[in-house]
């Protein structure tokens, strides 16, 4: 008998329940089958029109941000930037969704999130601008360095939301993956913790087609990245990642689903990345421009401020103050990287380990004897 041919039903249960526990009906944890939209649908008018303009603000300004670092980049004053075009209604959701007390476990693309989380956009983009590891105080912020390996960052948000929750501390940690990410073995090594641990951690992943030029088609063949939270245990949504009120809505949900101790949940973002993966990118090898443009229709800020003059909600003035003030961003932005920082070599060593290594304190030792001899080269 193979084990197609066993016998199912209740009175022929493959393993005994005090060795492997109750079996769990995966029903609640699958995700809907199309992604959730609220913009366009009956669900819209219940929504609150300040919140509305709240998110319609957030995404002029992110928009303005990313163009701005883009810029930046093209004048040599950013090494590399990973734009989050397209993809603005996922950032500013996940930070708006969280507590000051609440933890913020973002990748490289996700600075604007970080921003939004109240980081000085010069400090955010210091990674990225090549001068130091990191720019900004993690505790001060509840917001974790920026992380360029793939989901390296998704077992440390598990790790902090499991200890704040044995300290009894009210805290929950959102961490941002790519579809990319959910090919690493640290995004899975994460979620299984996370459901076994019942920890109080929300895992975002936005789903923009590619990890880099490799489509989604070639990296996963289930039904969508949503699903693969039943098979850890956890709770699975999919959403429309160009919908704010939407993601907002879902993002809203999952964390006080995980504050209240009832488990992880995992949320894919139906999004897309209208520019390339980074400044280095020549996305018109992998990508053709009818499917950009196909996008561009969906475009979360045109989508929102559509809906917002559809139904009287702003006007020019509403959207005017909304650009202004994104100009202003802009301008700070474009002040704070005019001048050249001063820069410690040696601080290269520095929050590395809270005990240096030995390997660390020789390749510290060798950078000083280094700049020493060129400070004085006789």
């Amino acid at each position: 008998m193979t084990l197609l041919d066993q016998p199912t039903g209740p009175s022929a249960s493959v393993w005994p329940p005090d060795a492997h526990g109750p079996r769990r009906d995966p029903a609640p944890l699958l995700p809907d089958p199309e992604p959730f939209r609220m913009l366009g649908t009956p669900a819209a008018d219940k929504l609150d029109p300040e919140l509305l303009r709240d998110l319609y603000r957030r995404l002029v300004l992110g928009r303005r941000y990313n163009q701005q670092a883009t810029t930046l980049t093209k004048q040599g004053r950013l090494a590399v930037y990973p734009a989050s075009t397209g993809q603005e209604a996922c950032q500013v959701a996940a930070a708006a969704v969280l507590r000051e007390t609440d933890w913020l476990f973002p990748s490289y693309r996700d600075t604007l999130a970080v921003v939004s989380r109240g980081v000085r956009p010069v400090a955010a983009l210091t990674l990225l601008r090549g001068n130091a590891h990191h720019g900004w105080d993690p505790k001060a912020h509840r917001t974790a360095p920026l992380c360029t390996p793939l989901a390296t960052q998704a077992p440390h948000a598990v790790g902090l939301a499991h200890a704040a929750r044995l300290r009894g501390d009210d805290v929950v940690a959102l961490t941002m993956v790519g579809d990319g990410g959910t090919s690493e073995g640290d995004f899975h090594e994460a979620l299984n913790f996370a459901g076994v641990l019942n920890a109080p951690v929300v895992f975002l992943v936005q789903n923009n087609g590619y990890a880099i030029s490799v489509p989604l088609s070639k990296q996963s063949a289930a039904p969508t990245l949503a699903h693969k939270a039943v098979g850890y245990g956890i709770s699975g949504r999919l959403v429309d990642g160009n919908d704010a009120a939407a993601v907002h809505s879902v993002l809203t949900e999952a964390v006080e689903h995980a504050r209240s101790g009832r488990g992880p949940v995992l949320v894919e973002a139906v999004t897309y990345r209208l520019e390339a993966h980074t400044n280095a990118d020549d996305a018109t090898r992998y990508r053709t421009s009818d499917e950009v443009v196909a996008w561009r229709q969906r475009d979360p800020l045109a989508v929102l401020e559509r809906h917002l003059r559809e139904h009287d909600l702003i006007d020019d003035a509403g959207v005017a103050a909304a650009a202004e003030a994104a100009e202003e961003l802009a301008a700070e932005m474009r002040a704070e990287f005019h001048s050249e920082p001063e820069l410690d070599p040696m601080s290269l060593f520095e929050h590395v380990y809270a005990e240096p290594t030995p390997q660390l304190r020789e390749q510290a030792d060798l950078l000083a004897a280094e700049l020493a001899a060129e400070a004085d080269p006789r």
